[in-house]
């Protein structure tokens, strides 16, 4: 069984991660609670994610798993982009990231309120090499946030195919069968030569 370690402390991502990668033969540990946050300091996701994972093996001496993703609004020149969770701030959350977001989209009508959710998964090894996968969700952007399930921008996401549910009111099931997220755990496995 192989062993990594989760750069994310968000607790949502983590149920995601374990569920997606639940069946294969890996063990995830979370975070160890002295290792800090990583600070976000890079321009794409790509490099963030790999920053996280490598500030984890170097924490911890094993192989690491860390994402960045980042909500991609056409009509918004693609923003908020790789600064989806600080778009409202630094400190923001999710709902204070979602109002502006909304505001932001205020007048723009529904055929030009597209949207792509990317992740963008990082496995770092103690070796120095790593392994990538990315995972991309088209959809558009609600007018207002409906549904309970999910975390961030998820109350506004609508993918397509799913007849104007957002990602909230789909079950944790649903979601991890079609989200960014999802997309790339499964494009990691089968990296991983796991799938």
């Amino acid at each position: 069984m192989t062993r990594f370690v989760l750069a994310t402390a968000n607790v949502h991502k983590a149920e995601e991660m374990r569920a997606v990668l639940g069946a294969l033969d890996v063990e995830l540990l979370a975070r160890p609670p002295e290792v800090p946050e990583v600070a976000e300091t890079e321009d794409t996701l790509e490099a963030n994610a790999a920053l996280k994972a490598r500030a984890l093996v170097a924490a911890t001496g094993l192989p690491a798993i860390a994402d960045d993703t980042g909500l991609f609004v056409a009509a918004l020149g693609g923003r908020p982009g790789v600064r989806s969770a600080r778009y409202a701030g630094e400190n923001a959350s999710d709902e204070q990231n979602v109002q502006k977001l909304l505001g932001e989209l205020v007048g723009v009508a529904d055929l030009e309120r597209q949207a792509q959710f990317r992740t963008v998964i990082v496995v770092a090894y103690p070796d120095g090499q790593s392994v990538t996968s990315l995972g991309i969700l088209d959809g558009y952007i609600a007018r207002n946030p409906r549904g309970i399930e999910g975390f961030g921008y998820d109350p506004v996401f609508v993918p397509e195919g799913r007849e104007g549910r957002t990602l909230a009111e789909l079950t944790p099931e649903e979601k991890n069968a079609l989200s960014h997220r999802g997309k790339a755990l499964r494009a990691l496995a089968v990296t991983l030569g796991r799938a």
